[in-house]
């Protein structure tokens, strides 16, 4: 069975009413011969965080990639409230060092969509770009070499890029890996806003203290869901322990 993609109002007069930004069901998705995702249900509340957690191998890139359109599902249903298009910000490690790119330029790939990747920015555009990257603190960074940029800087360059997107739903795959503890929690803190300012935001991580501060985690272990819901009615010593050590 093929995923369906429904851009419309999700709940019916069926449905029990609820505030989903997006609702999957039954959902299969991998790679030629290395299945990842294995009938996963559950739902991402609008306007709110969620953290995808889960070990390495579990499935939350993979999750978050077919959230995003950039992998396909074999099956099951996907299905999206009203909206725009959602963002999509890779791990920093995604985006080559060695491309000749400035700041601003990686801003302003966010508008491709809208605009095309060979056509010129328009004053709208440039407004855009403009806002995005004072909103994330980067707009004096915008002549610096993507490569030269510190961890947490060029991380949110890219938060920016996903921001001129214009989307009300952003998903980011690991935000905060890899960065130090002040930048860890000036980008959690980023988002809290990014939240309170209208935008669901979905992000895959490891980091316990980024999800723990999320409004709902997904636990996800093999594939398959372990948990959905609060923070502290998910992340339970007993629940952690059994997704990562062996039986």
């Amino acid at each position: 069975m093929k995923i369906m993609f429904i851009n419309n109002p999700l709940a019916s007069p069926a449905d029990e009413p609820r505030n989903d930004r997006v609702r999957f069901s039954d959902l299969d998705a991998g790679y030629p011969g290395r299945p990842v995702l294995r009938q996963l249900s559950a739902h991402i509340t609008a306007l709110a965080m969620t953290a995808l957690v889960g070990p390495n191998g579990s499935g939350k890139s993979t999750l978050l990639g077919v959230l995003a359109g950039v992998i396909e599902a074999t099956s099951g249903q996907l299905r999206y409230a009203e909206g725009r298009p959602p963002a999509f910000v890779p791990q920093r490690g995604a985006v080559g060092d060695a491309l000749p790119l400035t700041a601003r330029q990686t801003v302003e790939m966010g508008r491709w969509g809208e605009r095309g990747p060979w056509r010129w920015l328009t004053r709208g555009d440039r407004a855009v770009v403009d806002s995005a990257m004072e909103r994330l603190g980067v707009a004096g960074l915008s002549a610096r070499q993507l490569g030269e940029l510190s961890g947490g800087q060029r991380q949110r360059v890219l938060i920016a890029q996903g921001l001129a997107q214009q989307s009300d739903l952003l998903l980011l795959d690991e935000p905060t890996t890899g960065l130090d503890p002040e930048a860890r929690r000036r980008i959690t803190a980023l988002l809290t806003e990014l939240v309170a300012d209208g935008t669901t935001v979905v992000q895959a991580t490891h980091d316990l203290d980024a999800a723990r501060s999320a409004d709902a985690c997904l636990l996800l272990s093999d594939g398959r869901l372990a948990g959905q819901g609060p923070p502290d009615q998910v992340l339970t010593t007993a629940a952690l322990s059994r997704i990562w050590q062996p039986a």
